[in-house]
């Protein structure tokens, strides 16, 4: 094979091979369990979890593409230091709770994270986190299928939507048709790269035809 068609061959196939993908994750409240220092992710959500008197639990919002790598809550959190001023009543369970809103980059478009909260719940012996939670952190926002939205107001719209973790600000918009929600076209890419190899032929061509003449 000639050097100027192997060269060809070798631009077409890198220009047009279909782009790698960005990575992508989800902007939620994560739900976390606390046990000695360490954070666990929750294997059940707050709305059927029930704590036990003297449990730290906490909530973290960011964007993660699933529980593996998920951030915690951040900031030391002993049931001690944040109960310290609930003292014990007859009737009821203590269960602490670190409420982490997250940092800037996580957070929507507009919208400011509010500084780490501790809070110390003083509920029924069988109240589950969720309303642990709705005693100290109102208001709360849930959506249809009781996924946590919002804790405190924040954030004050969205719920679990996919975003780019290039620029974690911004929801993933794919463009779609609404007939097969695929993507519509080519990319800017691909056509750009089309040109260079309509380019490079009658570059090739010319070539060609020179050494024909010579």
């Amino acid at each position: 094979m000639r050097p100027a068609r192997a060269l060809l061959l070798a631009l077409t196939f890198l220009l047009l091979a279909p782009a790698p993908a960005h990575a992508t994750g989800y902007r939620y409240w994560s739900f976390w369990e606390r046990t000695g220092d360490q954070w666990t992710y929750a294997t059940e959500g707050p709305g059927t979890a029930r704590p036990s008197d003297g449990d730290v639990q906490g909530f973290r919002f960011a964007v993660s593409e699933d529980s593996q790598d998920a951030s915690q809550p951040r900031g030391a959190a002993s049931f001690g230091a944040i109960c310290a001023r609930t003292p014990a009543k007859s009737g009821t369970k203590r269960v602490a709770l670190v409420i982490d809103f997250g940092t800037r980059k996580d957070a929507p478009s507009g919208e400011t994270p509010p500084a780490l909260r501790w809070a110390c719940a003083q509920v029924s012996p069988d109240a589950t986190t969720a309303q642990a939670l709705a005693q100290t952190a109102k208001p709360l926002r849930y959506d249809t299928n009781a996924l946590l939205c919002a804790i405190a107001d924040y954030p004050r719209t969205g719920c679990g939507e996919q975003v780019s973790t290039d620029n974690t600000n911004e929801p993933k918009k794919p463009t779609a048709t609404k007939e097969t929600g695929k993507d519509t076209g080519p990319s800017v890419g691909v056509y750009a790269g089309a040109a260079v190899v309509a380019a490079l032929a009658a570059a090739a061509i010319w070539q060609a035809r020179r050494r024909r003449n010579d």
